[in-house]
Protein backbone atom coordinates (compact mmCIF):
# COMPACT_ATOMS: atom_id res chain seq x y z
CA UNK A 1 0.00 0.00 0.00
CA UNK A 2 1.69 3.25 -1.03
CA UNK A 3 1.55 5.46 2.36
CA UNK A 4 1.51 9.06 0.36
CA UNK A 5 0.58 11.10 -1.81
CA UNK A 6 4.32 11.59 -3.82
CA UNK A 7 4.78 8.33 -3.26
CA UNK A 8 1.23 6.81 -5.16
CA UNK A 9 2.07 9.74 -7.96
CA UNK A 10 5.50 8.44 -8.43
CA UNK A 11 4.00 5.07 -9.10
CA UNK A 12 1.24 6.15 -11.44
CA UNK A 13 3.91 7.77 -13.02
CA UNK A 14 5.95 4.68 -13.31
CA UNK A 15 2.49 2.98 -14.94
CA UNK A 16 2.21 5.53 -17.62
CA UNK A 17 5.59 5.12 -18.55
CA UNK A 18 5.44 1.59 -18.81
CA UNK A 19 2.24 1.12 -20.69
CA UNK A 20 1.69 3.91 -23.16
CA UNK A 21 3.89 3.49 -26.31
CA UNK A 22 6.93 4.92 -26.54
CA UNK A 23 8.30 6.67 -29.67
CA UNK A 24 10.83 3.40 -30.46
CA UNK A 25 7.65 1.27 -29.74
CA UNK A 26 5.68 3.78 -32.54
CA UNK A 27 8.26 3.69 -35.32
CA UNK A 28 8.75 -0.31 -35.06
CA UNK A 29 5.20 -0.63 -35.64
CA UNK A 30 4.46 1.84 -38.29
CA UNK A 31 8.06 1.35 -39.72
CA UNK A 32 9.85 -1.77 -38.38
CA UNK A 33 12.62 0.61 -37.75
CA UNK A 34 13.72 3.11 -35.22
CA UNK A 35 15.85 6.00 -35.76
CA UNK A 36 19.08 6.27 -34.76
CA UNK A 37 19.26 9.40 -32.30
CA UNK A 38 15.94 10.55 -30.60
CA UNK A 39 17.28 13.59 -29.80
CA UNK A 40 17.62 14.62 -25.98
CA UNK A 41 18.53 17.86 -26.45
CA UNK A 42 15.65 19.41 -28.19
CA UNK A 43 13.25 16.54 -27.72
CA UNK A 44 12.26 14.45 -30.62
CA UNK A 45 10.22 15.91 -33.85
CA UNK A 46 9.37 14.05 -37.18
CA UNK A 47 6.80 14.41 -39.95
CA UNK A 48 5.04 11.76 -42.16
CA UNK A 49 3.26 12.61 -45.58
CA UNK A 50 1.73 8.58 -46.34
CA UNK A 51 1.48 8.50 -50.29
CA UNK A 52 -2.28 7.72 -50.79
CA UNK A 53 -1.59 3.78 -52.53
CA UNK A 54 0.07 3.54 -48.55
CA UNK A 55 -2.77 4.71 -46.18
CA UNK A 56 -5.13 1.62 -46.50
CA UNK A 57 -7.41 0.45 -44.37
CA UNK A 58 -4.29 0.09 -41.31
CA UNK A 59 -6.72 0.81 -38.00
CA UNK A 60 -4.35 2.32 -35.03
CA UNK A 61 -4.78 0.51 -31.89
CA UNK A 62 -6.80 1.75 -28.91
CA UNK A 63 -4.06 2.51 -26.49
CA UNK A 64 -1.89 5.81 -25.24
CA UNK A 65 1.23 7.21 -26.72
CA UNK A 66 3.96 8.55 -25.24
CA UNK A 67 3.99 11.22 -27.51
CA UNK A 68 2.32 14.49 -29.18
CA UNK A 69 0.58 14.29 -32.53
CA UNK A 70 -1.17 16.67 -34.99
CA UNK A 71 -2.62 14.88 -37.97
CA UNK A 72 -4.72 15.73 -41.30
CA UNK A 73 -6.70 12.93 -42.73
CA UNK A 74 -8.83 12.32 -45.34
CA UNK A 75 -11.48 9.40 -45.28
CA UNK A 76 -13.88 7.65 -44.24
CA UNK A 77 -13.13 6.70 -40.34
CA UNK A 78 -14.45 6.70 -36.81
CA UNK A 79 -12.05 7.95 -33.68
CA UNK A 80 -12.21 6.62 -30.47
CA UNK A 81 -11.25 9.23 -27.83
CA UNK A 82 -11.59 7.70 -24.46
CA UNK A 83 -15.37 6.95 -24.08
CA UNK A 84 -16.70 9.13 -27.03
CA UNK A 85 -16.63 8.60 -31.14
CA UNK A 86 -16.40 11.06 -33.34
CA UNK A 87 -17.23 10.23 -37.48
CA UNK A 88 -15.17 11.77 -39.92
CA UNK A 89 -16.65 11.54 -43.43
CA UNK A 90 -14.07 13.39 -44.92
CA UNK A 91 -11.48 15.72 -44.26
CA UNK A 92 -9.97 16.13 -40.15
CA UNK A 93 -7.39 17.67 -38.18
CA UNK A 94 -6.73 15.80 -35.38
CA UNK A 95 -4.68 16.27 -32.08
CA UNK A 96 -3.93 13.22 -29.55
CA UNK A 97 -1.95 13.76 -26.60
CA UNK A 98 -0.49 11.22 -23.72
CA UNK A 99 -3.28 11.71 -21.32
CA UNK A 100 -5.90 10.18 -23.43
CA UNK A 101 -5.57 6.52 -24.65
CA UNK A 102 -7.25 6.39 -28.79
CA UNK A 103 -7.62 4.58 -31.44
CA UNK A 104 -8.49 4.99 -35.65
CA UNK A 105 -11.03 2.93 -37.03
CA UNK A 106 -10.81 3.16 -41.06
CA UNK A 107 -14.07 2.59 -42.73
CA UNK A 108 -12.65 3.06 -45.81
CA UNK A 109 -9.28 3.57 -46.81
CA UNK A 110 -7.46 6.64 -46.38
CA UNK A 111 -6.98 9.53 -49.29
CA UNK A 112 -4.29 11.20 -47.62
CA UNK A 113 -2.32 11.55 -44.48
CA UNK A 114 -0.31 13.83 -43.10
CA UNK A 115 1.09 14.35 -39.98
CA UNK A 116 3.61 15.31 -37.14
CA UNK A 117 4.80 13.89 -33.59
CA UNK A 118 6.88 15.26 -30.88
CA UNK A 119 7.75 14.56 -27.39
CA UNK A 120 7.04 17.27 -24.28
CA UNK A 121 10.85 17.71 -24.13
CA UNK A 122 10.03 19.28 -27.79
CA UNK A 123 8.69 22.66 -26.41
CA UNK A 124 10.88 23.02 -23.66
CA UNK A 125 10.52 26.99 -22.82
CA UNK A 126 8.58 27.51 -25.79
CA UNK A 127 5.33 28.00 -24.45
CA UNK A 128 2.75 26.18 -22.87
CA UNK A 129 0.78 24.49 -25.64
CA UNK A 130 -0.36 21.36 -23.22
CA UNK A 131 -2.82 24.27 -21.99
CA UNK A 132 -4.98 24.45 -24.59
CA UNK A 133 -7.88 22.94 -24.90
CA UNK A 134 -7.32 20.70 -27.92
CA UNK A 135 -4.76 18.63 -25.19
CA UNK A 136 -7.39 19.01 -22.41
CA UNK A 137 -9.33 16.23 -21.42
CA UNK A 138 -12.49 17.55 -21.87
CA UNK A 139 -11.55 19.73 -24.79
CA UNK A 140 -12.02 19.12 -28.02
CA UNK A 141 -9.40 16.61 -29.93
CA UNK A 142 -11.37 16.27 -33.78
CA UNK A 143 -12.15 18.99 -36.27
CA UNK A 144 -13.92 18.10 -39.22
CA UNK A 145 -12.71 20.42 -41.94
CA UNK A 146 -14.12 21.29 -45.01
CA UNK A 147 -11.98 21.45 -48.82
CA UNK A 148 -10.95 25.20 -48.10
CA UNK A 149 -10.20 24.46 -44.27
CA UNK A 150 -8.40 21.05 -45.43
CA UNK A 151 -5.87 23.39 -47.81
CA UNK A 152 -5.35 25.84 -45.25
CA UNK A 153 -3.61 23.15 -42.90
CA UNK A 154 -2.15 21.39 -45.55
CA UNK A 155 -0.25 24.72 -46.52
CA UNK A 156 1.04 25.04 -42.98
CA UNK A 157 1.91 21.13 -42.75
CA UNK A 158 4.12 22.35 -45.95
CA UNK A 159 6.12 25.27 -44.95
CA UNK A 160 6.55 23.12 -42.07
CA UNK A 161 7.74 20.11 -44.17
CA UNK A 162 10.21 22.55 -45.55
CA UNK A 163 12.00 23.99 -43.17
CA UNK A 164 12.01 20.49 -41.08
CA UNK A 165 14.11 19.50 -44.39
CA UNK A 166 16.02 22.57 -44.20
CA UNK A 167 19.39 23.21 -43.20
CA UNK A 168 18.39 27.10 -41.25
CA UNK A 169 19.80 27.07 -37.50
CA UNK A 170 16.80 28.01 -36.44
CA UNK A 171 14.65 25.61 -38.02
CA UNK A 172 12.69 23.82 -35.21
CA UNK A 173 11.86 27.49 -33.69
CA UNK A 174 10.04 27.89 -36.75
CA UNK A 175 8.63 24.08 -36.70
CA UNK A 176 7.17 24.86 -32.74
CA UNK A 177 5.43 28.09 -34.50
CA UNK A 178 3.88 26.12 -37.08
CA UNK A 179 2.28 23.29 -34.70
CA UNK A 180 0.91 26.73 -32.41
CA UNK A 181 -0.48 27.76 -35.83
CA UNK A 182 -2.35 24.76 -35.85
CA UNK A 183 -3.45 24.51 -32.46
CA UNK A 184 -5.15 28.31 -33.04
CA UNK A 185 -6.61 26.98 -36.31
CA UNK A 186 -8.43 24.29 -34.86
CA UNK A 187 -9.70 26.55 -31.91
CA UNK A 188 -10.58 29.19 -33.92
CA UNK A 189 -12.89 26.54 -35.57
CA UNK A 190 -14.62 26.33 -32.21
CA UNK A 191 -17.92 28.66 -31.14
CA UNK A 192 -17.00 31.18 -29.76
CA UNK A 193 -19.15 30.67 -26.60
CA UNK A 194 -16.70 27.50 -25.75
CA UNK A 195 -13.71 29.11 -25.57
CA UNK A 196 -12.78 30.33 -21.77
CA UNK A 197 -11.68 33.36 -21.33
CA UNK A 198 -12.33 34.37 -18.08
CA UNK A 199 -9.56 35.82 -15.91
CA UNK A 200 -8.01 33.26 -13.40
CA UNK A 201 -9.21 34.57 -9.77
CA UNK A 202 -8.65 32.58 -6.10
CA UNK A 203 -11.19 29.78 -7.01
CA UNK A 204 -10.64 29.65 -10.33
CA UNK A 205 -7.15 28.62 -9.73
CA UNK A 206 -8.80 26.29 -6.67
CA UNK A 207 -11.13 24.58 -9.59
CA UNK A 208 -8.22 24.35 -11.92
CA UNK A 209 -5.94 22.48 -9.03
CA UNK A 210 -8.29 19.94 -8.33
CA UNK A 211 -9.25 19.26 -11.36
CA UNK A 212 -5.79 18.47 -12.45
CA UNK A 213 -5.13 16.01 -9.39
CA UNK A 214 -8.32 14.14 -10.39
CA UNK A 215 -7.10 13.86 -13.82
CA UNK A 216 -3.62 12.45 -12.75
CA UNK A 217 -5.44 10.24 -11.44
CA UNK A 218 -6.22 8.33 -14.93
CA UNK A 219 -6.37 6.73 -17.28
CA UNK A 220 -6.10 3.30 -15.76
CA UNK A 221 -3.67 1.14 -17.86
CA UNK A 222 -3.41 -1.92 -14.97
CA UNK A 223 -5.86 -3.49 -12.57
CA UNK A 224 -3.20 -2.98 -10.21
CA UNK A 225 -3.68 0.36 -10.38
CA UNK A 226 -6.12 2.39 -8.55
CA UNK A 227 -7.72 6.07 -8.14
CA UNK A 228 -6.69 6.88 -4.59
CA UNK A 229 -8.53 9.74 -4.26
CA UNK A 230 -12.55 9.47 -5.12
CA UNK A 231 -14.43 12.26 -2.54
CA UNK A 232 -14.32 15.87 -2.19
CA UNK A 233 -12.44 15.53 1.28
CA UNK A 234 -9.80 13.89 0.07
CA UNK A 235 -9.15 16.35 -2.65
CA UNK A 236 -9.80 18.87 -0.20
CA UNK A 237 -7.34 17.85 2.26
CA UNK A 238 -4.31 17.25 -0.52
CA UNK A 239 -4.94 20.92 -1.89
CA UNK A 240 -4.77 22.34 2.22
CA UNK A 241 -8.51 23.74 1.94
CA UNK A 242 -11.45 23.53 3.59
CA UNK A 243 -14.16 21.08 1.79
CA UNK A 244 -16.13 23.71 1.65
CA UNK A 245 -13.78 26.12 0.45
CA UNK A 246 -13.14 23.62 -2.59
CA UNK A 247 -17.08 23.12 -3.04
CA UNK A 248 -17.80 26.45 -3.30
CA UNK A 249 -14.73 27.15 -5.76
CA UNK A 250 -15.54 24.31 -8.37
CA UNK A 251 -19.26 25.20 -8.37
CA UNK A 252 -18.72 28.70 -8.79
CA UNK A 253 -16.26 27.73 -12.18
CA UNK A 254 -17.70 24.71 -13.38
CA UNK A 255 -21.49 25.51 -12.34
CA UNK A 256 -21.40 21.56 -11.47
CA UNK A 257 -20.42 20.14 -7.95
CA UNK A 258 -17.04 18.71 -6.87
CA UNK A 259 -19.14 15.48 -6.42
CA UNK A 260 -20.59 15.44 -9.58
CA UNK A 261 -17.19 16.01 -11.73
CA UNK A 262 -15.26 13.31 -9.71
CA UNK A 263 -18.19 10.97 -10.52
CA UNK A 264 -18.32 12.69 -14.16
CA UNK A 265 -14.61 11.03 -14.25
CA UNK A 266 -15.06 7.84 -12.89
CA UNK A 267 -17.94 7.27 -15.18
CA UNK A 268 -15.66 7.96 -18.17
CA UNK A 269 -13.05 5.67 -16.93
CA UNK A 270 -15.39 3.08 -16.37
CA UNK A 271 -17.17 2.75 -19.52
CA UNK A 272 -13.61 3.34 -21.27
CA UNK A 273 -12.82 -0.04 -19.30
CA UNK A 274 -15.63 -1.85 -19.92
CA UNK A 275 -15.48 -1.37 -23.63
CA UNK A 276 -11.71 -1.11 -24.39
CA UNK A 277 -10.05 -3.93 -22.25
CA UNK A 278 -10.98 -7.48 -21.03
CA UNK A 279 -10.72 -6.33 -17.36
CA UNK A 280 -13.42 -8.19 -15.30
CA UNK A 281 -15.95 -6.31 -13.57
CA UNK A 282 -14.35 -6.82 -10.65
CA UNK A 283 -10.88 -5.79 -11.55
CA UNK A 284 -12.29 -2.67 -13.18
CA UNK A 285 -14.96 -1.71 -9.93
CA UNK A 286 -11.23 -2.42 -7.86
CA UNK A 287 -8.89 -0.05 -10.05
CA UNK A 288 -12.00 2.82 -9.33
CA UNK A 289 -12.15 2.48 -5.38
CA UNK A 290 -15.33 0.29 -5.30
CA UNK A 291 -14.83 -2.07 -2.39
CA UNK A 292 -17.71 -4.27 -3.46
CA UNK A 293 -18.52 -5.06 -7.08
CA UNK A 294 -21.99 -4.75 -6.02
CA UNK A 295 -21.41 -0.97 -5.31
CA UNK A 296 -20.00 -0.33 -8.47
CA UNK A 297 -22.75 -2.21 -10.42
CA UNK A 298 -25.42 -0.01 -8.27
CA UNK A 299 -23.28 3.19 -9.48
CA UNK A 300 -22.77 2.33 -13.16
CA UNK A 301 -26.61 1.15 -13.53
CA UNK A 302 -27.88 4.41 -12.13
CA UNK A 303 -26.01 6.71 -14.24
CA UNK A 304 -25.68 4.33 -17.12
CA UNK A 305 -29.20 3.12 -16.65
CA UNK A 306 -27.87 -0.51 -17.79
CA UNK A 307 -25.60 -2.53 -15.93
CA UNK A 308 -21.57 -3.02 -16.70
CA UNK A 309 -22.22 -6.69 -18.19
CA UNK A 310 -25.33 -4.72 -20.69
CA UNK A 311 -22.91 -1.67 -21.72
CA UNK A 312 -20.28 -4.03 -22.19
CA UNK A 313 -22.39 -5.93 -24.77
CA UNK A 314 -24.40 -3.40 -25.98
Amino acid sequence: MLSSWSEWFEYYKFLVMKSAESLEEFYKRKFQWVPEQIRKDIGHFNLFRLKPDFCGFESVPYRRRDFYKVLLMKGHSRVHYADKVFEVKNYALSFSNPKIPYKWEHIEPMEECTYCIFSADFFHQFGHFQDYEVYQPNGTHVFELSEAQAAEVRAVFNRMEEEFNSEYKYKYDLVRNQIFELLHYALKLQPSEQLDARPVNASRRIAMLFMELLERQFPLDEPNQYVAMRSASEFARQLNVHVNHLNRAVKETTEKTTTQLITERIMQEARVLLKQTSWSVSEIAYSLGFKEVTHFNNFFKKHQELSPLKFRNS
